[in-house]
């Protein structure tokens, strides 16, 4: 692949041929380069990519994973995916080769990651940083498997450890019904919290709601979308998981709510969302309703979590909850298993009756 200087701008450029997936042989030209050593590194790194050789930089590599996971992965998703990877994994490995990435070198960018924490300087999260060692985790197995990586450095270094559970929040009944009192002036607001604490369904579902999802002859709720507001445009996308498509059933009461707020409406097409609002409104609402009630400050999502601890004190079961709240799995209702009532005291007494004689 010769390198050229372009005799009219004084800039390199790279004449490279390769190979497509069907065979085809094609030329790239690639430009802009203010030193002949520039384009020689890159016309090096383009010849590596063509034939997935491992002793390619890391950033060259990275560029083509996410490449191959853009189409794969839904639009919010890979965004996050490319933040993480671009804020957090880059800046310390991107130089490096591929190849050429140990075990100790990850040990060594999971310290450099404790010590800086984010962009402003914060402390990063254990979680979070455990789901950037995942991240970063999940390209080199994509190595392994298409570029021939005899081995995974970052599953073999560990992730950053064990980290402290965040203690989870949430509304009892009575904390809710106070918070709900105090925002009943804005009707937007207080139906959109009267669906999430009596639903569960998480803040991306309703936001995407429209009146097509709710069956009030059968008194059912349909979930099937989500919403997001991506780079200021508004993209509605499938639910975060397979079983986050479901259908809830409807308590008597808050179908008769929901009629009442969407007769407010002027007019309102089937599939026109009812919740019009942001993010950032719920959470400006969250914040005024709470102050306003003195009910103790928790998440929006912690509505979600307080659903499901009414649900436990009702005593339904982890199988049940799961499937009305749309988790992946019953471990994921098990984490709230500090919440389930105790039955030591009944398993004692049974012990005892039998051992009787």
């Amino acid at each position: 692949m010769p390198v050229y200087k372009d005799k009219t701008t004084g800039k390199w450029y790279v004449m490279a041929w390769y190979t497509t997936l069907d065979g085809q042989r094609k030329q790239k030209c690639k430009k802009g380069f203010f030193t002949k050593r520039e384009a020689l590194v890159w016309e090096r790194e383009f010849q590596y990519s063509d034939t997935c050789n491992i002793n390619m930089l890391f950033s060259t590599f990275i560029g083509e994973y996410l490449d191959e996971m853009r189409p794969r992965l839904k639009r919010n998703t890979f965004i996050t995916k490319e933040n993480i990877i671009n804020n957090h994994i880059l800046p310390y490995l991107g130089n490096r080769k591929l190849s050429e990435i140990t075990p100790k070198d990850i040990r060594e960018w999971q310290n450099k990651l404790l010590e800086s924490g984010d962009k402003n300087g914060r402390e990063l999260s254990s979680c979070y940083r455990k789901t950037i060692h995942n991240q970063l985790s999940a390209a080199f197995n994509y190595a392994v498997r298409f570029y021939g990586l005899k081995s995974n450095p970052a599953r073999l270094a560990g992730n950053f450890g064990r980290g402290e559970m965040k203690e989870m929040l949430f509304w009892t009944q009575e904390e809710y019904r106070k918070f709900s009192r105090a925002i009943m002036d804005k009707p937007s607001a207080y139906y959109a919290f009267e669906v999430l604490y009596w639903t569960g369904v998480r803040e991306g579902e309703l936001l995407a709601l429209t009146p097509s999802d709710f069956d009030f002859d059968n008194k059912t709720l349909r979930i099937n979308k989500s919403y997001q507001r991506i780079n200021g445009e508004d993209v509605i996308t499938e639910p975060k998981t397979v079983k986050s498509n479901r259908t809830i059933k409807l308590p008597d009461f808050l179908c008769e709510e929901i009629k009442d707020y969407l007769s407010m409406f002027y007019e309102l097409d089937d599939n026109t969302r009812i919740f019009t609002v942001t993010k950032h409104f719920l959470h400006h609402e969250m914040n005024r309703g709470s102050k306003l009630s003195g009910v103790k400050k928790i998440r929006i999502h912690d509505i979600r979590h307080s659903h499901v601890s009414l649900l436990i004190h009702m005593g339904f079961s982890p199988v049940a909850i799961a499937e009305r709240v749309g988790h992946e799995s019953i471990t994921i209702t098990c984490r709230y298993a500090h919440m389930f009532p105790t039955v030591q005291t009944q398993m004692a007494e049974k012990l005892n009756m039998s051992r009787r004689y």
